[in-house]
């Protein structure tokens, strides 16, 4: 059996580079609904619950490229 120890190191750099930034967009909607002065909260909301759906949308596409049977 043998590795391509490059594509090893591809799949492992992509997946680290995905759950940063999926934890990064995660915690900016956790700083946006953060009480801050001289923002709207209504903006907050927004931007929180865009961050959130952002998050759950990878989320969603990384579950359809693991299970077969949503292709």
């Amino acid at each position: 059996m043998d590795l391509e120890w490059s594509s090893l190191g591809e799949v492992v750099l992509v997946s680290i580079g995905a759950t940063v930034g999926v934890m990064v967009v995660f915690a900016l909607g956790v700083r946006a609904l953060s009480p801050q002065e001289g923002r709207p909260a209504a903006l907050s909301r927004a931007v929180a619950g865009l961050c959130f759906v952002a998050c759950a949308a990878a989320v969603a596409y990384g579950l359809y490229l693991i299970i077969p049977q949503f292709h």
